[in-house]
């Protein structure tokens, strides 16, 4: 039991650096077509795994750090990698408009947002 105490400790406050975004947010940025164009398509589903991604995130910013199941601690660790990974690539010409933004806006962090 304490490991997994530990590990949710640790993972929170990288989770809170990384999901800028609020539920509502990230909700209403999924309907749109931008956030439906980017990402890739693994499945059949023609959902990108970062869209798909996105309403998990939605489920989990709903729950208290008390109720997170292995499997919310494990995505919140695949967020937080994916995160650090696609800032590092910051491309220099417009942000706003970009795929790079609109991505990360599926995983729940809008680089142009004031935190």
């Amino acid at each position: 039991m304490a490991d997994k105490a530990n590990d949710v400790d640790a993972i929170w406050i990288d989770w809170k650096h990384a999901v800028t975004m609020t539920a509502g947010e990230i909700k209403s940025w999924l309907d749109t077509d931008e956030s439906k164009e980017v990402g890739q398509k693994d499945d059949g589903s023609g959902e990108s795994i970062g869209h798909r991604s996105g309403r998990r995130i939605v489920t989990i910013l709903g729950k208290k750090k008390g109720d997170l199941t292995a499997s919310d601690i494990e995505h919140m660790h695949k967020v937080v990698g994916y995160v650090k990974r696609h800032t590092a690539q910051r491309p220099d010409s417009d942000v706003e408009h970009s795929r790079w933004r609109y991505s990360l806006m599926n995983w729940g962090n809008d680089p142009l947002k004031e935190v």
